[in-house]
């Protein structure tokens, strides 16, 4: 339908976070919106982009956007507004634009809303894919913020050499199973840990780590990466924490790294687990860094110029997880914290 001034004016569902959740997120902790409308034209003398939201990403960082603020205690990300969309990463196409760098017709990958359409002022979020021989939806993952995360976890935290002992959790995640084959690429040995026999086939079988094991199977943890890692492992790229965590300590060789890029077992724990084993980060010199992908996406053109020929090579390959229709949104973001999903989960608002 059109409005008056003769700029266009859609309907545009969107996904809204009712409350601030406490414990385990629930799908009735968000709802769709249908009754909302957008005007299809960035506003007069507004640098912003207005977008169409092609595909968004459900990662589980989110989990902690959901909870309330506490006074005094700082996040590194602001909380989601209730009542307001969710944001998050996504791929969308330009349709009008107040910016230089961005033109109506360009796609781009950055932060946007879980809705058809978003109105983005904070541009500098955004990148422009230049790139477009391979599935758009990689942009929400493979070629966006988990492959970033990937990337410079594995070579700017962990410094790998050829030969190390490698270890990952959640492995078969949309971060995961890109480490494991950064490292299989620099000639190590590589083991991951997943939540389901699928998952540790998969890990296995397509993604060519060495051995892979289903934690939920495994009474003992440290038994366990003992009996994969019996000389120790070197680098341990975590996404876990926990008990995990704590058996991992114990079977690090003396100046092991530890890239704590998340501890997604913690997330809804209204008391965070503690870690017994820390005095063995003492007297094997392990060295434990937490990171934020966002300080290193200067190093964005490189890491392209790693990956993209990898894959058009077949050297490197990913898994999504696809849900069709922003209304299974909730669902599949919900899904991440009970291991639903198999490999990157991607949720398709359109394909055009």
């Amino acid at each position: 339908m059109a409005s008056g001034g003769g700029v266009e004016e859609v309907s545009n569902k969107q996904v809204i976070l009712k409350d601030y959740v406490s414990g385990f997120p629930k799908e009735s902790d968000m709802c769709l919106n249908t009754s909302g409308t957008i005007k299809l034209k960035v506003p007069e003398g507004s640098n912003a982009v207005l977008v169409k939201n092609l595909y968004l990403s459900c990662d589980p960082y989110m989990r902690g956007r959901m909870k309330q603020p506490i006074p005094g205690n700082e996040t590194y990300i602001e909380p989601f507004k209730p009542g307001s969309p969710i944001v998050g990463y996504g791929v969308a196409k330009v349709l009008d634009s107040g910016h230089p760098d961005f033109k109506k017709g360009d796609l781009i990958w950055g932060i946007t809303g879980w809705e058809e359409y978003s109105l983005i002022t904070e541009t500098q979020t955004l990148f422009k894919i230049h790139h477009t021989d391979v599935p758009f939806s990689y942009y929400t993952g493979l070629l966006g913020m988990p492959g970033m995360t990937a990337y410079a976890g594995f070579y700017e935290i962990c410094s790998p050499k050829k030969g190390e002992h490698v270890f990952i959790s959640a492995a078969s995640g949309a971060v995961g199973q890109l480490v494991g084959q950064f490292a299989k690429l620099l000639g190590c040995y590589v083991v991951g840990s997943a939540g389901s026999k699928e998952k540790v086939d998969l890990l296995k079988n397509k993604f060519g780590f060495n051995e892979a094991f289903n934690y939920k199977e495994e009474p003992d943890l440290h038994a366990a990466l003992k009996r994969y890692f019996p000389e120790g492992i070197d680098i341990y790229f975590e996404n876990v924490g926990g008990k995990m965590l704590d058996a991992v300590i114990l079977n690090m060789r003396a100046h092991g790294r530890i890239a704590v890029c998340g501890m997604i077992s913690q997330y809804n724990l209204e008391h965070p687990e503690g870690v017994h084993n820390l005095m063995t980060v003492v007297w094997k010199r392990v060295r434990i860094e937490g990171f934020m992908v966002y300080e290193y996406y200067h190093l964005y053109q490189k890491f392209l110029e790693l990956v993209l020929p990898c894959i058009k090579e077949g050297k490197i390959t990913y898994v999504e997880d696809v849900a069709e229709g922003l209304e299974s949104a909730p669902a599949a973001l919900i899904g991440l914290f009970t291991g639903r999903n198999v490999g990157k989960q991607v949720v398709v608002v359109a394909r055009e």
